[in-house]
């Protein structure tokens, strides 16, 4: 196993890609914050069956966090970061300082609507804002043709595909599914934050978003099964539940019963926010 060719520069990083450009060579991106897991992987293995050559980011980026987060405590592990990426064959790892993405004097950021109305936005309101910007960035340094994105974190990818249609940026952005653990669980790099007892609390969050999601193909009313949905959430052991929403899957807007939807929910395990999402099929 070899490491991917490491660079925390813009300069470092522009310069490989010019040389893959004259080559001739297709590139795919992966923008991560680090603590990789296998949902990455996954999205490495598909950007290197779309692509001759995979850029991996790996940016905690603090414009994303509101004040009260968790940017201090988020897991930083880029030595086993980089062994995975070998093993995953990723080209290059682009690890830049917040002094590189963010220099002195910065005061410009990216502000954005449409799909990232609401959801998440209701609770954390600085965040896509802070998405976009990073996202915007990166891109503009490395010049992908494709990047790709779980539809585990499925309204920021509905906001980077926004993002590249509104300000014109030529890379095509791919959805790739959310990997699961064998509970159903899907992975995040938060859920290193749970005990044994939470984790097996966490793993009824998607079986409970997959009963309300075929309820309301099968004709229940929305908001008595998102309603419902909460409900069990709590009871399974949750201790908060900010959102169960069902949106239009292509915009977020809200869900109608001949189109087809998403269900998404952000929820608490004492200090840990899990996120998810299911398919509602059109009726």
């Amino acid at each position: 196993m070899s490491r991917p060719v490491v660079v925390d520069s813009v300069a470092a990083l522009r310069a490989q890609v010019h040389g893959w450009r004259r080559d001739g060579l297709r590139i795919a991106m992966v923008p991560t914050m680090g603590a990789l897991h296998d949902g990455h992987i996954s999205l490495i293995r598909i950007a290197l069956e779309k692509a001759e050559r995979c850029v991996v980011s790996i940016f905690v980026n603090p414009t994303q966090f509101a004040p009260s987060e968790d940017l201090d405590k988020y897991p930083r592990q880029l030595a086993r970061d980089l062994d995975r990426l070998g093993l995953a064959r990723a080209d290059l790892a682009f690890t830049p300082t917040v002094g590189e993405m963010y220099p002195a004097g910065f005061a410009t950021k990216v502000s954005v609507g449409g799909p990232a109305a609401g959801l998440e936005s209701d609770f954390r309101p600085t965040f896509f804002d802070g998405v976009a910007t990073v996202v915007a960035k990166l891109f503009l340094q490395a010049t992908p043709d494709c990047a790709v994105f779980g539809e585990k974190d499925y309204q920021q990818l509905c906001v980077v595909r926004q993002l590249c249609r509104d300000l014109d940026l030529p890379v095509e952005i791919i959805g790739a599914p959310t990997i699961r653990d064998p509970h159903g669980l899907a992975m995040s790099s938060r859920n290193a934050y749970l005990g044994e007892a939470e984790l097996n609390i966490a793993r009824q969050l998607n079986a409970i978003l997959r009963k309300a999601a075929a309820e309301m193909a099968a004709g229940a009313d929305q908001k008595d099964a998102t309603a419902e949905a909460s409900r069990a959430l709590i009871a399974a052991g949750f201790t908060e539940v900010d959102y169960v929403e069902a949106r239009e899957s292509l915009t977020l807007a809200p869900w109608r019963r001949d189109r087809e939807g998403r269900l998404l929910a952000a929820t608490w395990l004492g200090k840990t926010r899990l996120i998810d999402n299911v398919e509602v099929p059109s009726i």
